[in-house]
């Protein structure tokens, strides 16, 4: 019966798409980016979702879905509201809704698949890059899995649930913005100032994947580049002792080393005298690739990528900690980047447009860029990793804010979450380091942004040192501030400045600048626009950046070890970006931003 009803189902949904299927277009009438204006909606996202793990068989789900909101509670609809854009959140213009969810309804997807015959006597994957925040997949009926996070990727095993021919994929989608606990970054339900619009539902690739039937499911890659070892984790489906693992890495097609494992060891390999590291200024990448050998015969293979570096601190010779790159002290200075879009919201019009935003901030001279409370898709840290740019990465923020200590060491009890609240809060933290855990660029994790949800802010950091000690914990940056961690983070607006010194630990300033220019015909809104400080034109605000950036400069002699530019771009009614929101006009002179940021990020090479 469940069968006779998904197939009059599917046919009922295919009739109903139809006059949608010619009638989309984006939604709204607010400003868009050029690659927004000229999009291919039979092209949507065309590229490999995950670069660091790939395979060279699969098939992309991103396009014209079936779509409709309805109560929660509801069981599964008959019909639909139209069509929806996938991966474009049903908020944005691009996914052609443009429609607030709310958290008393649901977000309903379905759309037709076929699965190639070149498939058959494999496993078939289904894999979502990311949806906010709760979802529930069917296939042809068959309840195949739910998750919860709006930012890291997961998947399905959907084969026993597959039938011959057209299979029907369904995907029920929750999220209450603000008026839930979960991490949510700058969502809220009623955007302004810095807060912006909601995004719920599917915002990253959907995408089939054939595999063996016994297979590869992770990597985990580490460097160490003092006893010039490259140590690869390698996961799979059911882990056995007669598994054999073995690693190649490669400089372009030349093998220059390899290792072999058994019994679910990792795989250490031995890497040559001469091995090259990965910096900002030289971004090195090794290929590599990772077979799993079962009963002598290779089952399953992926191509993947590797850096030799090492993120560390320690003190100069005047005693002042400092941020290390491969043991050398390097003042690391970037944007603060928030992955806005005009017309994708959370999402990338296109691939092009997702690398566009790192090269530009490459091209203005920065060597870093803090990813701010938000996660993005997997080819924007392969991008990060090839451009050769570290990334500091937020956690997004979410739950209630809590009172702001700025200029002082919170000494008060801090506030404690529920227990839903703060499980859900480490389940997401660490399914976020999982997932980045490999990429060579990222070289500081942040678990708390100011006040915003903080709290058990001494365990949480000591929890994320010790579960991976490779990298920089930058405890709460701008936050209430206690004595634990890497680093004592400042926020200070609009110019920069080093209120509070820590001895012990590294000094930087996480955010400055706010530097306003209203552009007329690139607002998202006419009015409401505002930035920390306001000037008329491009000259006016280039002078400040300067004036800025020379007082910054006094500050690293002073034991200022990093600082981070607010912003990128324009976010909404913010207009304190380097860009606009819209990406088509560079509001300040690039060529004098780009020598005070070179300056600037070189300030500690002769020391």
């Amino acid at each position: 019966m469940v069968k006779r009803f998904f197939l009059f189902y599917t046919i009922c949904s295919f009739l109903t798409a139809l006059p949608a299927l010619a009638q989309w277009s984006p939604a709204g009438d607010r400003i868009k980016t050029t690659w927004g204006e000229n999009l291919d909606i039979n092209n949507i996202l065309p590229e490999y979702p995950r670069p660091i793990m790939e395979r060279s068989d699969w098939k992309n789900l991103n396009g014209l879905w079936n779509y409709a909101i309805r109560p929660s509670g509801e069981v599964i609809p008959t019909d639909f509201d139209g069509q929806i854009l996938v991966p474009f959140a049903v908020e944005s213009s691009l996914s052609g809704v443009g429609k607030t969810l709310g958290e008393k309804n649901e977000l309903w997807y379905q759309r037709n698949f076929t699965v190639p015959s070149a498939w058959k006597g494999k496993r078939v994957l289904l894999h979502f890059g990311a949806v906010d925040w709760k979802t529930d997949v069917w296939v042809n009926g068959v309840k195949v899995g739910g998750h919860t996070g709006g930012f890291t990727p997961f998947s399905f095993d959907v084969t026993a649930a597959l039938q011959k021919g057209t299979n029907s994929l369904v995907v029920r989608v929750w999220d209450p913005t603000d008026k839930g606990p979960q991490p949510r970054g700058k969502q809220v339900s009623n955007p302004k100032g810095i807060w912006y619009t909601p995004v719920s539902g599917i915002w990253q690739t959907v995408w089939l994947e054939p595999v063996a039937p016994h297979y590869i499911t992770d990597i985990k890659i580490t460097p160490n580049i003092d006893v010039n070892r490259l140590t690869v984790k390698v996961l799979t489906d059911n882990n056995r002792p007669t598994d054999k693992i073995e690693v190649k890495v490669f400089d372009g097609k030349q093998l220059v080393a390899s290792g072999i494992s058994i019994n679910g060891l990792p795989v250490e390999v031995p890497m040559p005298a001469d091995t090259k590291h990965w910096s900002p200024d030289s971004p090195f990448l090794y290929q590599m690739t990772v077979a799993l050998k079962s009963e002598g015969k290779v089952v399953d293979e992926v191509k993947s990528y590797a850096a030799m570096r090492k993120y560390s601190v320690q003190r100069d010779e005047n005693g002042i900690m400092r941020l290390q790159l491969n043991n050398k002290d390097v003042f690391q200075f970037g944007p603060l980047d928030q992955g806005w879009w005009p017309d994708g919201l959370y999402t990338a019009p296109t691939d092009e447009a997702l690398r566009y935003d790192i090269e530009q901030t490459k091209a203005l001279g920065y060597n870093m860029i803090r990813k701010h409370i938000k996660v993005e898709p997997a080819r924007w840290y392969t991008y990060c990793d090839q451009l050769g740019i570290i990334v500091w990465q937020d956690m997004p923020s979410g739950d209630k804010n809590q009172e702001w200590q700025r200029k002082q060491y919170f000494t008060g009890t801090e506030p404690m979450r529920t227990a839903f609240s703060e499980e859900t809060y480490r389940k997401e933290w660490k399914e976020i380091i999982d997932c980045l855990y490999s990429y060579p660029c990222i070289g500081t994790w942040v678990p708390f942004n100011e006040a915003w949800g903080q709290f058990k802010t001494r365990e949480i950091a000591e929890w994320t040192k010790q579960y991976d000690p490779t990298r920089i914990v930058n405890p709460a940056s701008g936050g209430n501030h206690y004595t634990c961690g890497d680093i004592l983070d400042l926020h200070n607006y609009p110019a920069p400045d080093m209120y509070l010194y820590d001895a012990s630990r590294v000094n930087v300033l996480g955010e400055y600048g706010g530097i306003g220019l209203v552009l007329k015909d690139h607002l998202w809104e006419p009015n409401r626009n505002w930035g920390y400080v306001q000037f008329n034109n491009s000259a006016e605000a280039t002078a400040e950046y300067v004036k800025y950036a020379e007082m910054l400069k006094k500050l690293i002699a002073r034991g200022l070890s990093a600082a981070v530019y607010t912003q990128t771009t324009d976010v909404e009614v913010e207009v304190n970006g380097l860009m606009t929101y819209d990406r088509r006009v560079m509001k300040m002179d690039e060529k004098t931003l780009r020598k005070v940021n070179q300056e600037i990020c070189n300030s500690l090479y002769n020391e």
